[in-house]
């Protein structure tokens, strides 16, 4: 799967997945302009993936949510934010008038 990439002031960050056991962990890497080691951060790191490209396809959710970088190259998101839909509160499916009238 292709890396998706984004361009801030002094790093370049690129998205990656990496698997820990049978699991895949999304990465969001930092590459520095001054040509360093990159680093490397765990996203939603509360979740793992089956799969690399459900894992990838993750990272480059969070890379579209970064808002800026620090200095040492941490991307930075807003206060709170997962990325992941699930934290919404979910609308039922069916209501008690529906019900009724389906019987």
């Amino acid at each position: 799967m292709a890396m998706a990439e984004r361009e801030f002031p002094n790093f370049t960050l690129r998205t990656g997945a990496a698997r820990e056991g049978s699991r895949f962990t999304a990465l969001i890497v930092s590459h520095p302009a001054d040509g360093s080691f990159p680093s490397y951060f765990a996203v939603y790191e509360n979740r793992s993936f089956r799969d690399e490209d459900s894992a990838a396809a993750a990272a480059e959710k969070a890379l579209g949510l970064v808002m800026g970088v620090e200095e040492d190259g941490a991307p930075v998101f807003a206060e709170g934010e997962t990325g992941f839909d699930d934290d919404r509160k979910a609308e039922p499916a069916i209501d008690e008038a529906d019900e009724a009238e389906a019987e």
